[in-house]
């Protein structure tokens, strides 16, 4: 290798050690804002604008030398590399940004609970109430399809589906007593 040779590769180096930390001190921030604003978790943010600027980072004479804006470019990259992140999360069922405060599952005792209490209370009502209440509320009918399948007008289904919730109500807010 001559001399000649490795001057340039050295200048060549040098140069593209100036362009990168170009782009990072020129727009690095911004990224990191604008990214941390589409995800709300800083830390996947920082990943995705390290990437951008990587991606750029071959790019940087060609992106400084043309017309339009280097940030504008920048900020298409990141904003592609979020929705891809996004994308791959979902694909895989995750949440993106939320791993601090995801809800914890419910207890399958607490369910079954709930479900013996409701079927207590359900056997509280009258049989025409009970059978309202089980197609508005369980099956998500409409009041007008309730009162087609039973046969009766839909102020019957309106009035018997407000007289059992208002005694479910009273029902469920009244002290329990075990029987002696």
């Amino acid at each position: 290798m001559n001399p000649s040779t490795a001057t340039n590769a050295q200048s060549a180096t040098c140069h593209e050690h100036h362009a990168l930390h170009s782009l990072v001190a020129d727009h690095a921030k911004a990224l990191l804002a604008y990214a941390e604003k589409l995800l709300d978790d800083r830390h996947a943010a920082e990943d995705i604008v390290q990437e951008a600027l990587i991606r750029a980072w071959p790019h940087a004479d060609r992106l400084y030398s043309t017309q339009g804006s280097v940030r504008a470019w920048l900020l298409t990259v990141t904003r592609n590399l979020v929705v891809d992140r996004m994308r791959r999360a979902t694909a895989r069922y995750e949440s993106v940004g939320t791993d601090e405060w995801e809800e914890p599952l419910p207890d399958p005792a607490d369910t079954v609970l709930a479900k013996v209490e409701a079927t207590r209370l359900l056997r509280t009502l009258s049989q025409e109430h009970r059978e309202v209440l089980m197609h508005t509320y369980m099956c998500g009918r409409t009041v007008k399809e309730t009162a087609l399948i039973l046969g009766i007008p839909t102020g019957t289904v309106k009035s018997r589906q407000h007289y059992a919730l208002r005694s479910l109500r009273t029902t469920a807010v009244m002290p329990r007593f075990a029987d002696p």
